[in-house]
């Protein structure tokens, strides 16, 4: 699952670098736990949270059935 999880986070950081920031896949866990890190300007940006569970958490769902959740560490 990995694999794919980093194929869709692959299609998601064109649009994350565009604005200054990036992620970078930390974990993904045997329970579905996807666990990114914000990088750049998404480190420090009020909309981090949005983009998160928005952007990041809905695109993986949507592609990836087997993913539970998004988390920032």
């Amino acid at each position: 699952m990995r694999d794919k999880v980093e194929e869709v986070i692959g299609e998601i950081r064109p649009s994350l670098q565009a604005d200054g920031g990036d992620v970078e896949l930390v974990n993904v866990t045997d329970e579905g736990v996807v666990e990114v890190e914000l990088q750049g300007a998404c480190a420090g940006c009020p909309m981090s949270q949005m983009t998160l569970k928005n952007g990041i958490e809905k695109k993986l769902k949507a592609e990836i059935p087997e993913v539970e959740e998004v988390k920032a560490v």
